[in-house]
């Protein structure tokens, strides 16, 4: 008898191997019958991550969550279960937003977009990118597809990450008090975790020079939302994460002076669904092989 999985797209059901059977799932309503003799359960993308249907599965075996942070799902992740999750395939998208928000930032394109919409011709000279320093706080697989992408601007890349690799250039956490001072830009990529959570608070902002620019492409809690409205525009910020979120009408971020904001989109852009299909495609034949899975963060029992 095949081996029952939940993917979230036809595709993948089309493709799946022999000993597979392969049922959609995207997560909207309950899910299928076939849900209760699953023992793969691939977690379908976006805001609806059905992580509750879980608990209706009896068989599961495995989880592959498409996104890479995790933290979010091991509540709900029965005992015994392999929880394996979505690296690498972001990487292209998150750094393609982090580095469209930092030239927005930069060569203020929000500005521009309301003066064509005031049929206002006001020019004045901006930032660039060119010739600054900028610190990559979470420098994993999607940091490092950041830096790639901002080499050729002709900027110095200033890598960190929880511990130092020193034969990759890659500094400690520990450091950052010593690195903000000389910044003209952060880049956020770090999981958030209770080490995390606060990273770049009041203190680590007054260490940044004026004029200097956050960018959290992360998780909203690693940058202190009180802090940065402290600043008052001192410090500016591209915010594709925010903390609270979804950002309340109401909340004063929204107009911040030097805040930009983009609502948590930077890992789907289209290049991620070809890469995620094809990745569910290779668990499949995995698990139909017997292999273990890719991207393994908790064994099952």
């Amino acid at each position: 008898m095949a081996d029952v999985a939940l993917v979230p797209w036809e595709q993948n059901a089309e493709r799946a191997p022999e000993g597979v059977r392969a049922v959609v799932y995207d997560g909207e309503g309950e899910p299928p019958a076939e849900a209760a003799d699953a023992v793969l359960y691939v977690v379908p993308y976006g805001r609806g991550q059905r992580l509750d249907v879980m608990a209706g599965m009896p068989r599961l075996r495995a989880v592959q969550l498409l996104t890479a942070g995790y933290e979010h799902a091991l509540a709900a992740l029965p005992d015994g279960v392999a929880l394996h999750n979505g690296r690498g395939l972001h990487d292209a998208s998150t750094a393609e937003h982090a580095v469209a928000l930092m030239l927005a930032a930069q060569r203020e394109l929000p500005r521009w977009a309301l003066d064509q919409t005031a049929r206002r011709w006001a020019p004045h000279y901006t930032r660039s990118l060119a010739g600054s320093r900028v610190l990559i706080v979470g420098h994993g697989s999607i940091g490092a597809a950041i830096e790639r992408r901002l080499l050729p601007f002709e900027i110095e890349v200033v890598k960190v990450a929880r511990r130092a690799r020193p034969e990759q250039g890659v500094h400690p956490v520990a450091d950052l008090p010593r690195l903000l001072p000389g910044a003209d830009a952060v880049v956020l990529v770090a999981p958030h975790t209770p080490e995390t959570e606060g990273l770049i608070g009041a203190r680590e902002l007054a260490l940044l020079p004026d004029d200097a620019l956050v960018v959290n492409v992360g998780r909203g809690p690693l940058l202190d939302t009180g802090a940065l409205l402290a600043e008052k525009g001192r410090v500016r910020a591209a915010l594709d994460v925010t903390d609270p979120e979804p950002l309340p009408a109401d909340h004063p971020l929204w107009d911040a002076p030097g805040v930009l904001v983009t609502p948590h989109v930077a890992g789907g852009s289209a290049a991620f669904y070809p890469r995620a299909r094809r990745f569910v495609d290779a668990q499949l034949r995995r698990w139909a092989a017997g292999e273990p899975l890719a991207n393994e963060v908790r064994a099952g029992g």
